[in-house]
């Protein structure tokens, strides 16, 4: 049910209240990752989870640089006029694959509407670079729209990643208040075309924004009419006091309602819970009843 609280002034139930512990591996990776000249989701996105992947020795790789075009009112990535593209970037990201022994590695970018094709053939270069050094890695990318652009898609595809997923991140109905520059539409079509390329395909969404349970059930609906196989579902946590409140905190019963509907939809998988985020154990995820019938990415 509802908290009673006011928006913006609610608190954190103990569920969220994360512990962090320094350790070994997780000091390598840091280290190695500013060694490379790396940015990754999990520091740029204050993701919660952070200590547990890097103590894990993964992280998600984040490229493009690490400032956004697009004000998403969620997001915690730093947003205005970015850098030129680095061209040693994709080689960065695959000696650092290397050095990190990853055989299950996740991308992600920020979005570059400033870029003729939103950054597609840097994607597809970083894709072959990583293949080139680690040829037994499986590699998961969570992309941008492009805007809608299909040949920059097509790029993409060529470079041939084990998973594409691209968030939908929110209900239709809280598009204009969370994430104005994108389009539901639009997104849905990404993950369309990716499932009738042949790609495993992936979406997420943050709860807790002020959404109805029968948005969530449309949205979930409308995933698996597009072919969609695999559904993150998280809650929301306000980055700043400058990003949106979190309207509501919700307990592990609505996010296991929401993985069982999912399932009786038609999704081939649905990982919900709290601290649930798009690339969160995205290995095991994959391997959840062998999605793709691949190789073995267990370690």
């Amino acid at each position: 049910m509802p908290n009673n609280q006011q928006p913006g002034k609610l608190r954190k139930p103990p569920w969220l209240k994360i512990r962090l512990k320094s350790n070994p591996e997780l000091a390598a990776v840091r280290q190695l990752i500013q060694q490379q000249g790396l940015h990754t989701v999990c520091e740029s996105a204050h993701c919660p989870n952070l200590n547990d992947c890097w103590s894990r020795k993964t992280a998600t790789f984040m490229i493009l640089g690490e400032v956004c075009t697009r004000n998403c009112r969620f997001c915690a990535v730093g947003w205005g006029k970015p850098m030129p593209l680095d061209a040693a970037e994709p080689h960065r990201i695959a000696a650092a694959v290397q050095a990190m022994g990853l055989r299950y590695v996740v991308l992600t970018s920020v979005t570059r509407d400033d870029l003729l094709d939103g950054g597609a053939q840097h994607w597809a270069a970083t894709i072959r670079a990583i293949r080139e050094l680690n040829p037994d890695s499986l590699i998961e990318v969570l992309i941008p729209d492009f805007q809608g652009d299909i040949d920059a898609l097509n790029t993409l595809f060529t470079a041939f990643p084990e998973v594409i997923g691209h968030n939908l991140e929110t209900v239709p109905e809280l598009y204009s208040r969370a994430r104005p520059q994108a389009n539901y539409h639009r997104s849905l079509e990404i993950l369309r075309r990716a499932k009738e390329a042949g790609f495993v395909t992936k979406t997420g969404i943050m709860i807790g924004l002020g959404e109805t349970a029968e948005q969530v059930q449309t949205l979930i609906r409308d995933a698996v009419a597009v072919g969609c196989d695999i559904l993150t579902i998280g809650q929301y946590l306000q980055p700043t006091p400058a990003h949106l409140p979190v309207a509501r905190y919700i307990g592990q019963a609505e996010f296991t309602a929401y993985q069982q509907y999912g399932l009786a939809a038609g999704l081939k998988h649905v990982y919900a819970g709290p601290l649930v985020r798009s690339s969160f154990h995205a290995a095991e995820v994959f391997a959840h009843q062998n999605l793709a019938g691949l190789k073995d990415v267990s370690r």
